[in-house]
């Protein structure tokens, strides 16, 4: 089953080379775990005046039983984010470890670190 994507673009053409990555990104982590939704917004660089000319994405991912995972922060001063696939691809590589942290709670496979005798 393939995970239903809305991808919006800010101060960017909608292209479809872009969006096509997008949904090639998205499409890799239904690897990781099941994901039921998800929202990508591209932001192309604009007259922000903290982020000057570097791209933003964000990407919030619905998972079972009410989870969710999100990736917002995008790195001011590293300059690679002016590169637009290295943005999408940073942001996913982001998506993606979070959602293993997650499924991984999920799973109750996280270690509980039990207090030392005294």
């Amino acid at each position: 089953m393939q995970t239903p994507v809305e991808i919006d673009f800010e101060n960017l053409a909608a292209a479809p080379e872009v969006r096509a990555a997008v949904e090639k990104h998205v499409a890799e982590l239904g690897r990781y775990g099941r994901v039921t939704a998800c929202r990508v917004v591209v932001r192309g660089p604009g007259g922000h005046h903290r982020t000057g000319g570097l791209y933003e994405v964000h990407i919030h991912l619905t998972l079972p039983d009410e989870r969710e995972v999100n990736v917002s922060r995008t790195t001011q001063s590293d300059e690679r984010h002016a590169d637009l696939d290295f943005a999408i691809a940073n942001a996913f590589k982001r998506a993606r470890r979070q959602l293993q942290d997650e499924v991984r709670r999920m799973r109750g496979d996280v270690k509980h670190h039990e207090a030392g005798n005294a």
